[in-house]
């Protein structure tokens, strides 16, 4: 199928293959106790898949679409035998994917405009928010863009400490003022230290709280208030670091910050230790937000350009 050419280079194929290992070995095995002794996709069949994929975190709605889809397949094919069944699954997932904006890209990218390209980061603590941040730093530097990170998660020390060691390992310049200070001023003055250096992307921490959300809708919505004294249209992305392994925890969080912020793209984080890699498909589907980046694993390449090709041909391999 010409959707399937490879894209990515040998060593991030090979990366996201070795990723999504848990999540693709689980989940064929149950495929495989369903179709045993079948030689073609039945009701029986259809049935056993509608759970091995709500087991792999797919989500029930999504679930219901894929269901629906492939029985169209099998009623307009008439017969479809089971060893069709993982080539028939690969193409609906990928056209599920393909009805949300996103999972294209191979490069590390960021639209062309005057000014540096605004990130605000939002996200629970312990779902990997400030590694992700870090691992944004490298990658866009990499890329040849100068990168400013902000502190503006003053709730925590620790969140400032962990932001500075990226900082340093990465070699960016990190604005940060002391525990407490009003994360609203910690944005402004790195939006203003950004315009000043010229730089490419800024990057913002968030407090990664939900204990009530009509305070963290209020502080994120103060937050791009302040900023945008700064640069008129930022944050130019608000991005929502979920943990992968979490399965359906993820979804709930999702829904919890889609509700007190305008969240325009998602990572998806530690699929490398999970069987639950199908809560990308899920996610991506549900809250119809791209899915930008996801981590496959604890080194600093392991942070990856979501593309829905790639991701579904090594999940389907």
């Amino acid at each position: 199928m010409s959707l399937f050419k490879k894209i990515f280079s040998k060593e991030k194929k090979e990366t996201l293959d070795k990723g999504l290992e848990k999540s693709k070995t689980t989940f064929f095995d149950k495929l495989s106790k369903a179709v045993a002794g079948k030689s073609k996709v039945d009701d029986d069949v259809l049935d056993n898949l509608e759970e091995i994929l709500v087991t792999s975190d797919v989500g029930v709605n999504t679930t219901l679409k894929v269901i629906d889809r492939i029985e169209a397949r099998v009623s307009k094919d008439k017969y479809v035998g089971t060893e069709e069944l993982n080539k028939i699954l690969r193409e609906e997932i990928a056209g599920l994917l393909s009805e949300v904006d996103s999972g294209n890209a191979t490069e590390f990218e960021i639209p062309e405009r005057p000014g540096p390209h605004v990130i605000m980061v939002v996200g629970v603590n312990g779902v990997g928010k400030t590694t992700t941040i870090g691992k944004l730093a490298y990658q866009f530097k990499k890329a040849g863009k100068k990168v400013v990170l902000g502190a503006a998660d003053t709730f925590r020390a620790a969140a400032i400490d962990q932001l500075q060691i990226w900082a340093d390992r990465t070699e960016v310049p990190i604005v940060k003022q002391s525990m407490g200070s009003d994360p609203a001023s910690v944005a402004f003055d790195s939006l203003q230290s950004a315009v000043k250096q010229n730089a490419d992307v800024v990057i913002i921490d968030t407090a990664g709280r939900l204990h009530n959300k009509v305070n963290l809708m209020n502080e994120l919505s103060k937050v791009k208030r302040v900023m945008q004294k700064v640069i008129p249209d930022a944050p130019h992305d608000v991005l929502l670091v979920l943990d992968g392994s979490t399965g359906q925890n993820a979804f709930e969080q999702a829904k919890q910050f889609t509700n007190a912020t305008e969240v325009t793209s998602l990572a998806v984080t530690k699929l490398d230790g999970t069987a639950k890699g199908g809560v990308v498909i899920g996610i991506s589907d549900q809250f119809k937000i791209p899915v930008k980046y996801i981590g496959v694993g604890e080194g600093m390449e392991d942070l990856q350009v979501f593309n829905k090709f790639e991701f579904v041909d090594s999940f389907f391999k």
